[in-house]
């Protein structure tokens, strides 16, 4: 059981060294900026420190951190005005260079990266964070019926992305 109300700043550590990387990835799959996503993770941390939750176990924690960050992207894409952020404490760091992307995978990933928003976070939720449809209907606050079919036509959108000139898939 994790009390964030009880210590939040081990909470948010833990939170970070845990799920850091699976939040600013799926803030990037919304915002397509380093520092853009950096600016949503520190959002959701502070948000999750002031939620005094308890949390049954880590997967439950990570969920809702996923919503949260997702909602606040939106938020933050909507606004007409981006909001001034405290920069994350000293030692932490997140992932989004080329040498996070596994060899093979960045012709791939500029492909779903191209994808409009609602596309591109199914299929980040769905295939790099290995979530449920189900699960993905619950964080993004959707019905599942709507997720599988994002997730069709997002699949198709990608097939046609990678195609070659010649209709053949290209090799990645």
């Amino acid at each position: 059981m994790i009390d964030v109300a009880s210590n939040p700043s081990d909470a948010v550590e833990t939170a970070m060294n845990l799920f850091g990387n699976d939040i600013f990835r799926l803030a990037f799959s919304y915002m397509k900026r380093k520092e853009d996503a950096e600016d949503i993770v520190q959002d959701v941390l502070v948000r999750f420190m002031q939620s005094e939750n308890i949390f049954e176990d880590g997967e439950q924690m990570k969920a809702w951190l996923l919503r949260v960050a997702a909602n606040v992207c939106k938020d933050y894409l909507k606004a007409s005005e981006r909001k001034k952020v405290v920069a994350l404490p000293e030692g932490y760091e997140t992932v989004a260079s080329d040498e996070a992307i596994p060899e093979g995978e960045s012709e791939v990933l500029a492909a779903v990266m191209a994808l409009p928003e609602k596309y591109r976070s199914v299929i980040h939720l769905y295939y790099y964070q290995e979530y449920s449809t189900k699960e993905i209907a619950e964080i993004l606050e959707k019905k599942e019926a709507t997720i599988r079919s994002l997730l069709k036509r997002g699949r198709e959108r990608l097939e046609k992305m990678m195609k070659g000139d010649d209709g053949y898939a290209k090799r990645v």
